[in-house]
């Protein structure tokens, strides 16, 4: 599903798109309506980079068991390098 804003509505932010997709992701994570992964999909963002981004915001991380899984999985390999 594609959602269109126009741009009258983002201009009246006074944002650009992705500083607009960012605040949406942050609020939806906030609210545990994402995980972390699909927020940061959300946003095209790497995951460390998101997470920095909540964490200026003082947004906390719920991770979710595939999350954690996904986490965990990510860190052995880079062990193995």
């Amino acid at each position: 599903m594609n959602i269109v804003i126009s741009d009258q509505i983002l201009a009246a932010t006074c944002m650009a798109e992705i500083e607009l997709k960012k605040e949406i992701a942050a609020i939806l994570l906030g609210k545990e309506k994402l995980t972390f992964v699909q927020a940061s999909r959300l946003v095209e963002m790497n995951r460390i980079a998101f997470q920095y981004l909540l964490a200026k915001r003082q947004i906390p991380v719920h991770y979710g068991v595939d999350d954690f899984e996904k986490y965990i999985k990510n860190l052995q390999e880079m062990d193995r390098l």
